[in-house]
């Protein structure tokens, strides 16, 4: 059955890409002035600044720290490459304890030319590479499939179904995000959504929509509503699984960014009760 209509803003987390014209200090004061209930980061924004004091002033403006976004690409031709991506996700790690975030995203890579089944592989040694050093900082993992169409080179876990099965061997530090605009489209979704909470491996869960018909794959995303995702639908699937956290609204649109960012912060406000 779907989910019942949201009727407040205690679980809405917004992504800072999703108003990406903002700096991080902007994005905190508008976010917490607009009652947005948390925030997750991206790593860009965190450049040049006091990653520390960031944490510090997004909890003192009222914002949960939800998450760190991203981390992975772990596929590479060669051992040197996979250490350099192993390194890198050592220093994400880092960088989110530092923050105050519980939570990584990981968007896992892939290599074109590469056989799935090897990128794979090497995806699962690097997140063994980097678990102790997330364990020992308290830090979580989360594995976000991507859609079919970034398994050239963003991404080889492209079903919940292949998240699941990654991340079942590891404990629970381990686990996965699910992305409506990724995974909507799946047969299995229902089942591989109660699988993953029957697991405890349900950590994130990320909304948006897609707009039909859409002009561009990766920057064309569609504020909840405008398209063809049944959000409410997945949404009470997720709940279903026993997932408690915050509903985050991650959009990226060359098209929304070029408005005016105030005026979009509160059509997500709208738009998050009316359909989320």
């Amino acid at each position: 059955m779907p989910a019942a209509a949201l009727t407040d803003f205690s679980r809405l987390c917004v992504h800072t890409v999703t108003t990406k014209p903002w700096s991080l200090e902007t994005a905190c004061e508008q976010y917490a002035k607009a009652g947005v209930a948390g925030i997750t980061v991206w790593r860009d924004t965190l450049e040049g600044r006091d990653i520390a004091a960031s944490g510090k002033r997004l909890r003192e403006a009222g914002l949960k720290i939800v998450s760190l976004c991203r981390g992975g690409f772990f596929p590479a031709a060669d051992a040197a490459g996979r250490q350099k991506a192993i390194n890198d996700n050592r220093k994400c790690v880092d960088e989110a304890a530092a923050l105050g975030a519980p939570l990584i995203v990981l968007v896992c890579g892939a290599l074109a030319g590469q056989p799935l089944t090897e990128s794979r592989r090497q995806i699962a040694e690097g997140i063994a590479a980097v678990l102790p050093h997330a364990r020992a900082a308290g830090v979580k993992l989360a594995i976000e499939p991507l859609h079919p169409m970034y398994a050239d080179t963003r991404s080889a876990v492209n079903t919940l179904k292949q998240a699941n099965d990654l991340a079942e061997p590891f404990d629970e530090f381990v686990g996965v995000a699910v992305d409506v605009y990724h995974l909507w489209w799946d047969d299995q979704l229902e089942a591989e959504i109660a699988r993953c909470g029957r697991l405890g491996k349900l950590l994130a869960y990320h909304v948006s929509d897609w707009r039909s018909p859409t002009t561009d794959l990766l920057l064309d995303r569609g504020l909840m509503g405008d398209g063809c995702i049944p959000l409410r639908q997945i949404r009470g699937w997720v709940e279903a699984a026993g997932f408690r956290g915050c509903n985050e609204v991650e959009i990226f649109s060359t098209r929304l960014w070029a408005t005016d960012q105030n005026q979009f912060l509160t059509q997500i406000k709208q738009a998050y009760l009316a359909h989320t």
